[in-house]
Parts: C-alpha cells; structure tokens; sequence
C-alpha cells in the first residue's frame, strides 16, 4: 500500500525512516498473539499440493502425533474397560450411559477456562501438569480395580476426574496443532489428528477388550496410566519459542470474553458451531448405548464389544487415508449432510440387525461416516479462527461438542430404559437425519482456507506522549468522502468492517454522514482502553485487510481519510496531547 499512489486509511503519515522503525517494531511485536512455530527451510511446507501424510515428514509434529496416537490408545483402552466394568457394577442403562457422561461433563464445565488458560499461559507447561493428574486418576483406577475396591460411584467419580484433565487440556493440544504445522499444511494436520484418535479408535478397544478378558481391568487402567508419559516426554523436550509480546496477556476473564465475543460476531465459526450440535446430538446414542448391544442383544462379552469399536476405528482410518482426495470433489457441507445421513442409516442396523458378522461391517462403515463429519468439523474450526484466539474458539467448539454428548449419552440412556435400546437407536436416527436437514443452510465455508494470519498493515498509533495502556475508553474516527451515487454501495461494504470492529475488541461501532455535506462519512468505534486499542492492531489479518481495501476504493478525496484517536480519562502527566492524523 505504500507505494501506491493513494495512501489507504490505515496509514498514518510521517518520515519514511519512522515508517521503516516502526515496519521493524510490528514484525517483532505480535501483543496477544501466539507465534506460530513453522520449521524452517523445509521443503514440505513450499509444496504446491502436500500430501496426506506430509506434516508427519516435520520432526516436532512427528514426535507429537506419536505421542498423541499412544495416548489416545491408552484413553480408549481405559473407556472400553470403563464402559464394560459398569455393566458388571451396575446393569442400570442409566448408569452405563453415566460412563460415558462422567467423561464428558468435566469438558463442558472446565473447557472454556482451559481455553483461556490455552491463550495466556506458557502452554507447553501448562500440558504437562494436565498430563500428569491424568497419569495419577489411571493409577487411581488401577489400585481400586487391581485390590477389588472399586465400585460403580469411584468409578464415575475417577472418570469425572480423567474427563477434567482432558478438558483442560484438549483446546491446548489442538492449538498446538497450528503451532507444529505450517499453514498450508493445516488441513493435513488436522485431519492426521482425527487419523490418530481413530487409529486408536481400532486399536485400544481391540487391546482393552483383550486385557479385560486375559488379565482384568486394573492391566487396563495401567497401560492407560503408562500412555500418557509419552505426551509427558515429547512435551519436555519440545522446545517451543516463547511469544515476544510487547503488551501484558489479557486477564482470564478478559480472555473468555473475548474469546464468546469473537465466536458470537465471527459467523463461519458459529456456523461450526450449530453443525457439530445439530449432529452430536444424536449420533452419541450409539457409542453410550454400544455397550448394551453388545452385552444383551447379542449375548455378547467384552471381546465383542472391543470388537465393535475395533471395526469402528477400522472404517475410520481407511476414511481418513481418502480424506484430502475426496474434499478435492466435494465441498465440507455436503460432505458433513452425505455423512450424517449414512451414519444415521448405520444407527438403524444397528438397531435392528442381530447377525454378529453383519454388525462388524456395519461398525466400518459407521466408523466411516463418524470420521467424515467429525474431520470436516474440525478442519472448519481450526480454519476460520486466528491465532490470537484459537485456543479459546476450540475450547467453545470441544465444550458445545461435550454438551451434545453428556446431554444425549442421558438422553438416550434414559430413553432406553424406558422404550428399549433398538427404540432409543431408531429415534436418534430420525432425529440425526432430520436435524442435518434442518441446518444444511449454515455454510462450512469454501474448500480454500482464508487467511487469517497478521497482516500488521495497521501501524502504532503516532502519540506526542503514550497514553497508559489502562486509560480509556479510546475513541476513533475515520472520515471518508464518498460519491453520491456510491452511498449506498459504500454503507453495505462497511457492515462487515463493522463486525470486524467489534469482533477484535470494540465494544461499539457506527457509520454517519455529516448532513450540511452529503458524501462525507464519519466511522467510529470505542475499545476500552489503550491497551484494548493496541491489541486490535495485532489481531488484524490479511481477510480483514481485503475489507478495508474495499472500502478505500470508494473514498475520492484528494488526502487519505483522516484517521483521528482520543483517549478518556486523566492523562499520567501534564503533557498536552497534540492532535494527530494516524492509523488505527
């Protein structure tokens, strides 16, 4: 933009030299911002059309998603002793569905403030400690079963407990995601890490049910407690760069209101949101109600049981193998509707189909399905956030997914009890089916991703003396002169500006036009303080730089629009503030 021949608005005007320090400043100072650790001088990040596998060829996302894969093989070897050991407890439906809840009502409570915690704290330590009360609840579980202590309520209580370390720190792994992959490689590595919780998916149930049968659930519970020192080792030695902040982290409560006020303004995130409620819903009926098939409509044991999931995780890793080729074809909206309507038809087999070898295909094809809507979700939710607020936005999207399956693990628990499983599986079928309908019209997005990194094309205000970064609130105006007859076209490109306004930390935002002087508009909007105001220079990225640029082609005046700030309160010293044209 400097070099053209029209200065936008975003620019504030002085000496080349200060226009070049302050250039430097910016691209060392990144306030409330996380680094992104990208590897250098790999060719795999330059790739025009990367692979599948191609963020495994990264040697810190390697060593991660090993150590990830492990774990998560120990969690569902733990969930599948879990789910089994209760129906020994307690042949309750209610209670084998609690199972499944206790895992998932801590992630509910506790997911916002880890996705808080995620954005402000130094995550690599952070996920240590989260690994090691995880450690300690496995070794819990493993005494009580290994000395015959454990009853129905220790094991919910132990659960809730291995559910709260998991909530918290389930937006920091999949933050770290972002931090390990470069950004055209983000999608691949997403999808690598719905690849390992269903390659898991086919392997820890398979073990779990074997342990249960060969050895009891205390060798269970250990190989759990065993798998998350890997995570423990690979985050030790990971040696991750610190954020080179010139501003203060937000303060936590800060930090969770701007995480909702974001997902609230930010509509492909909300969009991902309402898709992933409307499905999970329903579909967690059958991994709640798994259990009961496997025990009382096939007469089954444990095995059969590992086995059914097994065959879950089977149709799921074969899915994810075809996962970059088949969203070269099909768009993530219709592959999220296609997906849950065959995973609503696996549900009704699974309702009504008794034969064994039958319900094994069943389960692939299930797993399948579950694979698709789920990685699309997920490639969504990473995909439409910044860094600055990525932790907090998966927190909200892993806190509305738990939701859905706490409340419908109750729900068609209880609906079981009273109607039967078949029944309870036929209705969340029809309900899965018609809720995809019902919110088909909320868009994923365009198969490309947008960009969200920084653009930092907003430079520091030029101040005669800096205001306390506490003083406030902060007001801007930017004057614009526009032709008549491009009004209305003008107002209707700045409605996204004003989302964008208040979505980065404007608590309000207005357009007007000075009515002695038709075509010359005034825009405005308030932050809280200072240091609210600066961090919204750090939280511009280059989607948002494409809106401004609109809107600077219909600005005709001779000068660029003149960019004014004023900043309540008492100022720290008697220095008078001299009135100044500036970016803001």
């Amino acid at each position: 933009m400097g070099n053209s021949r029209r200065r936008g608005p975003f620019q504030r005007r002085g000496s080349i030299d200060a226009g070049r320090r302050q250039k430097r400043r910016l691209s060392h100072d990144q306030p409330g911002v996380p680094l992104v650790s990208k590897p250098a001088g790999d060719s795999v990040s330059n790739a025009p059309h990367p692979g599948a596998w191609a963020p495994l060829r990264l040697p810190m996302f390697r060593a991660f998603w090993l150590a990830s894969l492990g774990s998560n093989i120990g969690t569902w070897i733990n969930g599948t002793a879990s789910g089994w050991v209760m129906t020994d407890l307690s042949p309750s439906p209610v209670m084998v569905s609690l199972v499944q809840a206790a895992g998932s009502l801590p992630i509910v409570m506790f997911a916002l403030a880890a996705g808080a915690f995620t954005d402000i704290v130094d995550r690599r330590r952070y996920l240590i400690v989260t690994q090691i009360w995880m450690a300690l609840s496995a070794a819990a579980l493993a005494f009580l079963a290994g000395t015959g202590q454990l009853d129905a309520w220790s094991l919910l209580i132990l659960t809730f407990a291995l559910g709260s370390g998991a909530a918290m720190s389930m937006p920091a792994l999949n933050a770290t995601i972002a931090e390990l992959a470069p950004g055209n490689l983000l999608p691949q590595a997403v999808a690598l890490g719905s690849l390992s919780m269903n390659l898991s998916r086919a392997i820890g149930p398979a073990i779990g049910g074997l342990l249960l049968v060969q050895l009891g659930a205390w060798v269970a519970y250990g190989l759990n407690m065993i798998s998350f020192i890997g995570m423990v080792l690979m985050l030790w030695h990971w040696k991750r760069e610190g954020d080179e902040q010139a501003l203060p982290p937000e303060r936590f409560f800060q930090a969770l209101r701007a995480g909702l006020r974001y997902a609230h303004m930010a509509s492909l995130f909300r969009a991902v949101l309402v898709r992933a409620t409307a499905f999970i819903v329903f579909a967690t009926s059958v991994w709640a109600l798994l259990p009961l098939i496997a025990r009382r409509e096939l007469a089954g044991g444990p095995g059969i049981y590992g086995l059914l999931l097994t065959f879950v995780g089977i149709g799921a890793v074969a899915t994810a193998v075809f996962m970059p080729r088949i969203r070269m074809y099909i768009t993530r909206d219709r592959q999220v509707l296609i997906a849950t309507m065959v995973y609503a038809l696996t549900t009704v087999a699974l309702a009504t189909i008794r034969s064994e070898a039958m319900l094994y295909g069943i389960m692939v094809i299930c797993g399948a399905a579950w694979l698709s809507v789920l990685s699309s979700l997920q490639v969504a939710a990473q995909i439409s956030v910044p860094a600055w607020v990525r932790g907090r936005a998966l927190a909200l999207y892993i806190m509305i997914f738990s939701l859905g399956m706490t409340l419908g693990s109750l729900l068609w628990g209880w609906v079981a009890e009273q109607a039967g499983t078949p029944a309870a599986l036929l209705a969340s079928a029809v309900g899965a089916a018609l809720a995809a309908l019902a919110v088909r019209g909320f868009s994923l997005g365009a198969r490309e991703a947008p960009d969200l990194a920084p653009s930092h094309h907003w430079t520091h205000p030029s101040v005669a003396e800096e205001p306390d970064q506490d003083r406030g609130p902060v007001l801007v105006t930017i004057e614009y002169e526009v032709a008549l007859d491009q009004r209305g076209a003008f107002l209707d490109a700045m409605q996204p500006l004003g989302v964008i306004r208040r979505r980065d930390g404007a608590f309000a935002w207005g357009i007007f036009e000075d009515i002695a002087i038709p075509g010359r508009y005034v825009e405005t909007f308030q932050v809280d303080s200072w240091l609210d105001h600066l961090r919204q220079h750090a939280r511009v990225t280059r989607e948002d730089q494409r809106v401004q640029e609109t809107i600077n082609r219909f600005h005709i005046g001779e000068a660029p629009p003149r960019v004014s700030h004023f900043v309540g309160g008492t100022p720290a010293s008697s220095t008078a503030y001299n009135s100044m044209e500036t970016g803001p």
